[in-house]
């Protein structure tokens, strides 16, 4: 049976990949940051076990526990678990940014570099990296996490450039607006790092960001379920030739399109108006 070690299975697009992959006949090794949220999955039939990215005696810690439960061998590998922190640059703290860089790239960076030897061994294994239209194109008031999906892009770039001809294969996933959790669980970072209030923007703030992170609200514009995720990872996983990338919804293949055509001037005038 064919195992993937997956990050951020608590709920939204690791939760759907974890069911959906082990439906496939998958042992899917389905990780989660707090304990409670992995006995739920455990509870729902998956193997289930903590690891906090921010943690690297957790990340180690899991790591074994996912080879304990396959014998010593990693397919694949899911990077998933991220949090978003809103808000401008300007009003940013650098331990904000820092704390957010801990499970967004850094924790990846550790987990990955500690799988790799796994799958050298094995002569075979896929990374697949889970990034964002924002790893492609700038938006206002999300600069911490689209700094993170940047750096996460280069670094995936570089790592399968060097891992060409190991048998190990790297993809990123680019989804654009998705069915989660992400800007309900960004509120706790929002308000223990960002002094809006005391802003030059607080009115930017109250009458644009606010009610995006606290109203019910209805999906996005183009907003797509999580399966539309999972259809391009079962491909990065399962084809026998995976892509570097995978667009997800229709604002990632607009934004890469006029990344690619437009002069950065006239770019800044559409990304201005979202």
């Amino acid at each position: 049976m064919r195992s993937v070690l997956m990050t951020g299975c608590s709920s939204g697009i690791g939760y759907h990949a974890a069911h959906a992959m082990a439906a496939r006949g998958w042992h899917v090794l389905a990780s989660c940051r707090k304990e409670e949220d992995c006995a739920r999955l455990r509870a729902e039939g998956l193997d289930s076990f903590a690891l906090d990215l921010t943690d690297t005696a957790s990340i180690h810690q899991g790591l074994s526990q996912a080879l304990d439960s396959t014998g010593g061998r990693l397919d694949a590998l899911f990077n998933n678990g991220a949090f978003a922190l809103p808000g401008a640059v300007e009003d940013l703290p650098t331990d904000g940014l820092r704390a957010l860089f801990e499970t967004n790239l850094f924790g990846w960076h550790e987990l990955t570099r500690a799988v790799i030897p796994v799958m050298r061994a094995q002569g075979h294994g896929r990374i697949v990296q889970n990034s964002s239209v924002l790893g492609l194109a700038a938006l206002k008031l999300r600069g911490a996490y689209v700094a993170s999906k940047f750096a996460l892009e280069g670094l995936t770039d570089v790592m399968r450039l060097e891992l060409a001809g190991t048998g190990l294969h790297v993809s990123l996933i680019e989804p654009g607006p998705i069915t989660s959790r992400i800007r309900e669980n960004s509120i706790p970072h929002f308000e223990r790092w960002i002094d809006w209030e005391n802003s030059p923007r607080a009115e930017q703030y109250r009458d644009n960001l606010l009610a995006r992170l606290y109203d019910k609200r209805e999906p996005d514009v183009f907003e797509l379920p999580p399966d539309a995720v999972t259809k391009r990872l079962i491909h990065a996983l399962e084809a026998r030739r995976p892509r570097a990338r995978y667009p997800v919804t229709t604002p990632t293949y607009l934004l890469a399109a006029l990344r690619r055509v437009l002069p950065t001037r006239l770019l800044d005038m559409v990304l201005q108006r979202l």
